[in-house]
């Protein structure tokens, strides 16, 4: 049997160079439900969508704040090189009912004011776009993944439209449109 979709949108009013939305976090929930309720206990977070983090990353002001207790260390790859870092269970919620109710999470430093970045841990399991119409940035999640995004196929199914150009302007003295082999200004265009 399928799991239920579940989707968000989020939208800026201008193009993005971030995605972040706001996220909860508790400690990890048995899933042994189809539906599950984000628990009272948990705390609320910006989080970062980084699609080049193989796994998703909590600082450790959440450790602390969600009281999570370390399961393993793992070895992590960073700009600052390579280093150990505990790994904790978490239950993470995303907008409109999107739930990893047991996700392993990597502890981390995370520059400015987010505490969590959502990696292709998470992105990988949905289908996930980011588009950037008239100026404005959107970016979409929805599990399970329904389909397959392919932006060359739907280009190659598109019926082709034939582009009209604009009329050309006739200037002052070009000869007139209209035939008299008389400049545009001396004739039509009087």
């Amino acid at each position: 049997m399928q799991p239920p979709t579940v989707a968000f949108t989020s939208a800026y009013d201008r193009v993005s160079r971030v995605l972040i939305n706001e996220v909860y976090i508790s400690s990890a929930i048995a899933s042994s439900s189809k539906q599950i309720s984000r628990p009272p206990d948990s705390k609320q977070y910006k989080a970062l969508w980084d699609t080049g983090a193989t796994g998703s990353v909590i600082t450790q002001r959440v450790v602390h704040e969600c009281g999570l207790k370390p399961i393993g260390i793992t070895t992590v790859h960073h700009a600052k090189g390579t280093g150990t870092s505990p790994v904790y269970l978490a239950s993470i919620f995303l907008p409109s009912g999107v739930c990893f109710p047991s996700l392993r999470v990597t502890e981390g430093e995370l520059a400015g004011d987010v505490e969590v970045l959502i990696g292709m841990d998470i992105i990988g399991r949905g289908d996930f776009a980011i588009s950037n119409r008239n100026g404005k940035t959107v970016f979409t999640f929805r599990m399970p993944s329904l389909e397959r995004t392919d932006f060359v196929e739907q280009i190659r199914n598109t019926p082709k439209t034939t582009l009209v150009s604009p009329p050309h302007k006739v200037g002052r003295n070009d000869p007139c449109p209209c035939g008299s082999g008389k400049k545009y200004k001396k004739c039509c265009g009087r």
